[in-house]
């Protein structure tokens, strides 16, 4: 019996935007795969070029090269009118639910939408029906249905374009930021209820954040962008044990851990310099300019990302042996602070 292709396969994906000061590399050669079932966290600072994958990936973003399989179908060049009967596939919830719900629409019309486009119940009866399973399932009571989306708190804002994404019933949700437009005291609640939704139904998720708790709490696997590159890929438990990448270790140094006297004991991995702009990134390793415990041959050798053998990591740094013996960036000086996870 055959196995089903991983929901989502991305194959050395590239994204260049043209601006006024020359090519913006925002996205360079990324190859990462989301299994069935499965979440993949996709991490890194600001200007990483995480987003811009997400966006890739459902195209939103044409690639400027690479391929996007999803359902191992390649929908890379595949003209809109083609891509349509797929995209109930895949949905993406985008970070801010206030500015990606229709405002002019009733909860329940922006639910229905999907619903009514895709043929997935009877009109009428049967669209109002599902619209009312969906509101349960996210939460909300089915009076929800009557209201806009103005008359609704951030966190019900995300709950409906979880309920809206999930109408459709996808192979693969991309999640951009859900949570990081929310106020504190309610990220916790969606962040469960993407947990539960996923486990109940299944489907593949790529998790994007820079929230390293969030994504430790969710995801089965991460990866790690610096500057438009994965630096590292592995298994949730075993990236937060032992982070191998420079880049890695120094985000994971600058999150906060809940023990006030854990944190407080804890050494910081400072970085020096600024992180480059993604109109010239530097030659070799792109992190070079900013690593502790860069060599000469950072600075012209382009790191391969490679498999670690007899484990599910990967890492792209030629300072990592592959046994797994890493450098310690805690150890290296350092002038400025740690990037900002």
């Amino acid at each position: 019996m055959t196995s089903k292709p991983p929901v989502l396969e991305l194959h050395g994906l590239t994204r260049h935007f043209a601006s006024g000061k020359g090519t913006v590399r925002a996205v360079d050669d990324v190859s990462l795969t989301v299994g069935r079932g499965e979440v993949v966290g996709l991490v890194g600072e600001s200007g990483s070029g995480k987003s811009t994958v997400g966006r890739c990936a459902v195209r939103l973003d044409a690639p400027t090269a690479g391929t996007v399989r999803i359902n191992g179908t390649d929908v890379t060049r595949l003209s809109r009118r083609a891509l349509r009967p797929l995209r109930k596939d895949f949905h993406l919830v985008f970070q801010d639910p206030s500015s990606s719900l229709d405002p002019r629409m009733t909860v329940g019309g922006i639910i229905a939408e999907p619903i009514r486009l895709h043929r997935l119940a009877a009109r009428g009866e049967g669209v109002r029906a599902r619209v009312g399973e969906l509101l349960a399932q996210v939460g909300l009571r089915p009076e929800y249905a009557d209201r806009h989306p103005h008359e609704l708190s951030g966190g019900q804002r995300q709950r409906i374009s979880l309920a809206r994404a999930l109408a459709v019933d996808p192979d693969l949700l991309i999640a951009d930021e859900p949570t990081s437009a929310l106020d504190v005291s309610v990220q916790a609640s969606v962040l469960n209820l993407l947990a539960d939704l996923q486990r109940e139904r299944g489907f593949g998720c790529l998790f994007i954040t820079h929230d390293l708790a969030a994504v430790e709490f969710l995801a089965d696997r991460i990866a790690v962008m610096y500057l438009g590159q994965v630096v590292e890929q592995a298994p949730t438990a075993d990236l937060f044990a032992a982070p191998k990448h420079p880049y890695t270790q120094a985000l994971l140094s600058a999150a906060p851990v809940p023990d006030p006297a854990a944190q407080r004991s804890r050494e910081r991995i400072v970085l020096s310099g600024e992180l480059p702009s993604p109109l010239a990134p530097p030659p070799g390793c792109r992190f070079h300019t900013r690593c502790p415990v860069a060599v000469a041959r950072c600075r012209t050798g382009i790191p391969e990302l490679r498999t670690l053998p007899g484990t599910a990591r990967q890492v792209a740094c030629h300072l990592v042996a592959d046994d797994g013996t890493a450098p310690d960036a805690a150890a290296a000086p350092a002038t400025a602070p740690a990037p900002t996870p």
